[in-house]
């Protein structure tokens, strides 16, 4: 029965830590058109659980993309300098939407999993009382 709840464990794991992820993109969609805003990235690590099941995963410490930020041309702008430039966001939304559609589609197979096993340990247990 320990190996249901480690797959359980792990499944919801890989939920947790992709919606967290999904979490840091949509922040990066807001913030798309914010001056100076640099992009957030959260890299993924193995870990143990509490009950030491090993396949977990979390999210590690957040990190700000280092790339170069972008150089707007608006004279208008509060935030310009003297030759009219300021620095906008280095968020590509064509990127976050892919990481977007990415995690999402990770969220959706550790739930399938999940659900897969509950399934199967739900029919264990009905094996087991007959």
């Amino acid at each position: 029965m320990s190996d249901f709840a480690n797959s359980l464990s792990v499944s919801a794991s890989g939920l947790k830590a992709q919606a967290q992820r999904l979490r840091f993109v949509s922040e990066n969609i807001a913030n798309v058109d914010t001056p100076g805003y640099r992009r957030k990235t959260v890299p993924f690590e193995s870990g143990t659980g509490v009950g030491g099941g090993e396949g977990e995963v979390r999210t590690g410490p957040v990190k700000l993309d280092p790339s170069d930020l972008a150089v707007i041309y608006d004279p208008s702008h509060p935030l310009a300098d003297a030759s009219g430039r300021y620095e906008g966001s280095n968020v590509a939304l064509v990127i976050e939407i892919a990481d977007a559609r990415e995690a999402q589609r990770s969220y959706e197979a550790n739930l399938k999993m999940f659900d897969q096993a509950r399934q199967m340990s739900s029919a264990l247990l009905d094996l087991l009382r007959k």
